[in-house]
């Protein structure tokens, strides 16, 4: 007989409404394994330490979110592969006792858009500059984005995202200011909120968007999970465009992690299920 559960979990501020914990919980039961995962609120001058004691409890690994996936990198061992480029970590993975940090967010958004569309020779507009960004900037740029518009407030933020794809990818990239209602160029085939704008409890935010300027053939995406249906979602399945909520990525990066950390395949229907039962949403017309 065993008692002692193997640990996970997650890092963040807030945490309160990360939904991830009741969807890898969902996969840890399906699959009968013993293991748990922990949501913890950790604000930025605290996250050494719970790096520590993460290190100190024997976890698996865990996964960072808002605002440490850039600042938790000094406090591991090392980072692999996709995380040295991206320059952002999202998910650390206890290695022959050391903590290497990866990054699933930007192949889980990818993953999750090829249920809709390739991104192979597309033309994208991704609005934000932060670790999401980057890590869903560089996946889609290796999966073959033709160019990618990278739309942000700070100019400094938004140029070193450019600049990462120019050197380390083959796409086009360029940076715009974000001042005002930017208006999607025509021609492009994806827009991509890889911002925070919409996040609960501010629901009905929306992003700085000529909405005037979305087509029905475009495919646009949200990396919000809660709530999947953000407005950006919303008014632009009433357009007439093909939406992909954050649920997509949210399971798809999951599904990586935890093959990470315990060498599992697992379902992701199961996950996609429990956050579809959490947030009492159908998934027509979208991926």
């Amino acid at each position: 007989m065993n008692f002692l559960s193997q640990l996970t979990g997650s890092f963040a501020q807030p945490c309160a409404e990360n939904p991830t914990v009741a969807m890898i919980e969902a996969a840890y039961r399906h699959h009968e394994l013993e293991w748990r995962y922990i949501n913890c609120e950790v604000a930025p001058d605290e996250l050494g330490d719970a790096v520590r004691g993460a290190r100190a409890m024997g976890w698996a690994g865990f996964n960072c979110s808002i605002p440490h996936k850039v600042a938790v990198i000094e406090f591991l061992d090392g980072l692999g592969e996709s995380a040295e480029v991206i320059g952002a970590v999202n998910c650390a993975v206890l290695r022959d006792g050391k903590l290497i940090g990866e990054n699933t967010d930007g192949k889980g958004f990818v993953q999750s858009l090829r249920e809709s569309v390739d991104p192979k020779d597309k033309t994208i507009v991704m609005f934000g500059a932060g670790g999401a960004a980057r890590a869903i900037g560089v996946e889609s740029a290796l999966a073959g984005a033709k160019k990618i518009t990278v739309v942000n407030r700070s100019e400094e933020r938004g140029n070193a995202v450019v600049s990462l794809l120019n050197e380390k990818t083959a796409t086009n990239a360029e940076f715009v200011c974000w001042d005002g209602d930017y208006q999607i160029p025509a021609g492009t085939d994806i827009v991509i909120n890889a911002t925070s704008i919409g996040l609960f409890p501010d629901v009905d935010a929306c992003l700085a968007l000529d909405m005037n300027t979305l087509t029905a053939d475009m495919v646009v995406a949200d990396v919000i999970p809660n709530p999947p249906e953000t407005r950006l979602i919303r008014e632009a399945r009433q357009i007439g465009c093909t939406v992909i909520d954050g649920l997509g990525m949210l399971v798809n990066q999951g599904v990586i992690g935890i093959k990470y950390w315990s060498g599992r395949e697992v379902d992701p229907t199961v996950m996609r299920t429990k956050l579809e039962e959490i947030f009492d949403v159908t998934t027509e017309n979208s991926a």
